[in-house]
C-alpha cells in the first residue's frame, strides 16, 4: 500500500519533485520507492528522462485503478474509526483561505471541546485542491462555499454572510453603490483558483476573464491593504471584517439591495462509511457558529 500511494502521487503530478512534496519525502527517496515498486511487479511503470515522467501502458492502467483501491483503503480505515466511540480517532479537515483565518480557530477550539480524544488534522487550501483531496480520500470533510458541483460529495450549509464593499477611509460618507456600479470602479480581486474571485465577478456581473481596470492579490488581507493604499475598491467576506480591517484605514459599506451572499457548508464524500458522524460534526459547527458569527445559519 505504500508503494502504492507513492505511486498514485507520481502519477496524479506527472513530476517527481511535486509528487515527492505532497508525500513529504525526498525526491530521491520517492524515486527509490518506486523502482522497489516496479521490481515487486517484475515490469517498468515510469519511462524516465526529462522534466515530466511518462507512464507506460501498464503504469496508465495501475494509476487507474489504483485511485480506486487507495479510496476503497481510506474507507475502510474510516470504518474502523467511526467503531471508535463517539467521535473517536483523527479528523482531517480542509479549510479554504477566505475562511480559514476567521472560523477555523473557534471551530478547531469548539471540536476539541466536544470530543477530547478526536485528533483534528487541519489543512488550508483552495476549493479545487479540496474537492480533490476528499475524493480522493485524503481528506473527511472540508468547509467550502456552496454549491459544490461534484455529484460524489454530499454538503450541509453551515451560515450565509453578506460581501461588503470596503473603500478608503475618504469615501465613508459616499452612498452604497448597487452592484452594477461596481464594474465601473477599480476593483481588486483575488487571484485565479479562489473560488471568492468567482464570486466576487458574478456580483460584478463580469465575466471569469475580465477586462478593464482590475488589480490582483493573494489574500483578503493584500487587498484591503492596497485600498488602504489609495489603490482601488475590493469585496471581502463579512467575517473577514475584524481581523482584516484593524489596521486599515478604510471604510465597510453594505452593497444596496439586493445585498450578495455566499454561503458556507461542510462537504464529505458521500460513501465516506462515517458519515452519520460527519452530519453530527455538521451540527456542531452550526451551534459553534450560531453563538456571535456573521451571516444566517
Amino acid at each position: 500500500m505504500k508503494h502504492l500511494r507513492y505511486f498514485d502521487a507520481l502519477a496524479r503530478k506527472g513530476h517527481f519533485g511535486q509528487a515527492a512534496e505532497a508525500c513529504a519525502i525526498s525526491q530521491p527517496a520517492l524515486s527509490l520507492q518506486i523502482k522497489e515498486f516496479e521490481d515487486i511487479l517484475g515490469a517498468q511503470l515510469v519511462e524516465r528522462g526529462g522534466k515530466q515522467i511518462h507512464l507506460t501502458a501498464l503504469g496508465r492502467e495501475i494509476a487507474t485503478r489504483a485511485g480506486d483501491i487507495l479510496r476503497s483503503v481510506d474507507d475502510l480505515d474510516a470504518l474502523a474509526r467511526a467503531t471508535q466511540g463517539p467521535m473517536g480517532g483523527r479528523l482531517r479537515i480542509g479549510v479554504i483561505p477566505t475562511v480559514a483565518p476567521y472560523l477555523l480557530p473557534r471551530l478547531i477550539r469548539g471540536l476539541a471541546a466536544r470530543y477530547p480524544e478526536m485528533e483534528i488534522r487541519p489543512r488550508e487550501a483552495m476549493t479545487h485542491k479540496l474537492t480533490g483531496e476528499l475524493t480522493d480520500g485524503n481528506l473527511d470533510v472540508a468547509v467550502l462555499a456552496l454549491p459544490v458541483q461534484d455529484p460524489t460529495l454530499e454538503a450541509v450549509a453551515l451560515l450565509q454572510e453578506e460581501f461588503l464593499l470596503v473603500r478608503h477611509a475618504d469615501q465613508a460618507g459616499l452612498p452604497a453603490p448597487g452592484t452594477d456600479n461596481l464594474a465601473e470602479m477599480r476593483l481588486l480581486l483575488l487571484e485565479e483558483g479562489h473560488c471568492f474571485r468567482d464570486q466576487a465577478l458574478a456580483v460584478c456581473h463580469l465575466g471569469p476573464d475580465p477586462s478593464g481596470d482590475l488589480m490582483e492579490g493573494n489574500s483578503l488581507s493584500t487587498l484591503v491593504q492596497m485600498v488602504d493604499a489609495g489603490i482601488g475598491v475590493t469585496l471581502i467576506p463579512e467575517m473577514a471584517v475584524p481581523v482584516e480591517t484593524r489596521l486599515a484605514d478604510v471604510a465597510i459599506t453594505r452593497l444596496a439591495a439586493p445585498r450578495p451572499k455566499r454561503s458556507i457548508g461542510l462537504v464529505w464524500r458521500k460513501s465516506n462509511p462515517a458519515a452519520d458522524q460527519l452530519r453530527e460534526i455538521a451540527g456542531v459547527f452550526r451551534h459553534i457558529l450560531g453563538q456571535g458569527t456573521t451571516g444566517d445559519a
